[in-house]
């Protein structure tokens, strides 16, 4: 595996977690009445490649389910980044 792909599956690696880990954060505050991630946070991460994350958060917490534009626009997202991974490693990096 070459440098490039190592960054680029890093990076995957890094803000899905990032915002899987940002949603049970959020679940938690909302729990308890806190202050709360801005749910543009949320959206803005799924859409730099989080949404893998995002999805994983929703569900593994039951954070955000009953919100449709949660499901489109992390949906929508992942299939961007799936699209855009396609062209990188097909057309710009041979793996």
């Amino acid at each position: 595996m070459n440098m490039a792909t190592k960054i680029i599956l890093g990076y995957y690696l890094v803000l899905n977690l990032v915002l899987l880990i940002t949603m049970g954060i959020d679940k938690m505050r909302a729990a308890h009445k806190e202050w709360r991630v801005p749910e543009s946070t949320l959206f803005i991460m799924s859409l730099l490649g989080g949404a893998i994350g995002g999805f994983g958060g929703m569900f593994l917490f039951h954070h955000k389910t009953k919100k449709p534009a949660f499901y489109i626009i992390y949906a929508a997202a992942l299939v961007l980044h799936l699209a855009l991974l396609y062209f990188i490693f097909t057309k710009i990096i041979q793996l």
